[in-house]
């Protein structure tokens, strides 16, 4: 295993978390002092999941074509402008522009995947990726934390932060990432976006309604928490922005720790089935209780039990899926969960900025009721069984 290339690619992924942690939990905010309404809100949120799903597959292929180093720069480059050009914006078309471009140049995860196939060996694999995986949660608590700590001195000092770092990833790719791809031009044709695959993969005996289940929850999550979190905060408890990403770097801890410490001793005792269905019917019984919440006890106390049980459903949505799968179309199909999980984070947001024009509370309750879906398409899932009981630690 080349350690030097799995360091410096777990070094972007968490460059890309960092850059999202420090944004996300202060991006309501700052865009209200543009005058925009939620539902516009909710359109900055989701230009950038629009434009990562239109990216991610190109700058795969071209990875493929011209070589991973380069499309790891210009993507990295590219989410160091968005942040300089969010930090000085005029005007709320430059909040668009840099949360476009930054979508654009985001979809960077199958080449730094890629860079690991192409430096290790089949059975070092699952360790590398475990390492980028870490380094993803790292940087959603880090990023929060930074956003906390800076938001007091300028709303705009936290995107300068951001690029900064993202520039200091670049000139670390630069100088030390070498090119990886052996195989460059030797391109196999093959459709960048096939929509029939993804449509007909819906009513796959084997994984069909467990696809159903990872879009309408990653719906669900975006609509409730990554939208409709800061208006309540903001407009109904009246936290600060310094409160609001101290909250973020919470949720992010909660769920790291969830993801490395509870999962496996959950599934060991209660095996993947249970454990996936029952954490499903609590995630959504918390958000539903976040929708009556009137006081920062009660929120903090419903969000934390929410990133409990949604670590949980995150870890077991992949594992279901594997299990489902046979080896050969492993790839295949975590590509397709990532297509639909860009999905869902596209139209979440929109619900949530919809939802909250209505009632300010409304996207939690509208995600408790998405995710109580998910509850009971997931006995269906369950009704089948997979093929391994699996297991984790």
């Amino acid at each position: 295993m080349s350690n030097r290339n799995i360091l410096i690619v777990s070094l972007i992924a968490m460059v890309n978390m960092l850059g999202y942690g420090i944004v996300i939990p202060i991006l309501y905010g700052y865009s209200k002092k543009f005058g925009l309404s939620d539902f516009q809100n909710g359109l900055l949120f989701a230009v950038f999941s629009i434009c990562q799903f239109i990216s991610t597959p190109i700058i795969g292929r071209f990875s493929d074509k011209y070589g991973r180093r380069p499309m790891l720069l210009l993507s990295i480059i590219g989410t160091a402008i968005s942040f300089f050009i969010m930090a000085v914006a005029p005007s709320a078309i430059f909040l668009y522009i840099a949360r476009a471009m930054d979508g654009l140049t985001a979809g960077n995860i199958p080449v730094i995947f890629a860079v690991i196939s192409d430096s290790t060996l089949p059975q070092e694999r699952a360790n590398a990726f475990g390492k980028v995986g870490s380094a993803i949660s790292i940087g959603f608590i880090f990023g929060p934390a930074i956003s906390a700590l800076t938001v007091g001195l300028g709303m705009a000092i936290p995107f300068v932060i951001a690029g900064i770092i993202t520039l200091i990833a670049t000139a670390i790719t630069t100088v030390y990432l070498p090119e990886t791809n052996k195989h460059l031009r030797e391109v196999s044709k093959s459709k960048l976006f096939d929509f029939k695959k993804m449509w007909m993969t819906l009513f796959d005996q084997s994984v069909g309604t467990t696809f159903i289940i990872n879009l309408l929850f990653y719906l669900a999550f975006a609509c409730a928490i990554v939208y409709g979190f800061q208006p309540f905060t903001i407009n109904v408890l009246k936290v600060s922005q310094t409160g609001n990403a101290i909250l973020f770097t919470i949720f992010g801890l909660v769920g790291f720790l969830t993801q490395n410490f509870v999962v496996g001793k959950f599934t060991k005792k209660y095996g993947v089935k249970k454990s996936f269905t029952s954490s499903l019917l609590f995630t959504a019984t918390s958000l539903i209780f976040l929708f009556f919440t009137k006081n920062i006890i009660m929120f903090v106390t419903g969000m934390i039990c929410m990133a409990v049980f949604n670590g949980i459903v995150q870890t077991l949505i992949p594992t279901i899926l594997s299990a489902e799968t046979d080896e050969k179309s492993q790839g295949s199909i975590m590509g397709l969960s990532s297509s639909y999980q860009s999905i869902g984070m596209i139209v979440g947001p929109l619900l949530g900025g919809v939802a909250a024009s209505m009632r300010i509370t409304l996207p939690f309750l509208t995600g408790g009721m998405i995710i109580l879906i998910c509850y009971l398409l997931s006995s269906e899932v369950m009704k089948k069984g997979i093929r391994k009981e699996t297991v984790f630690g």
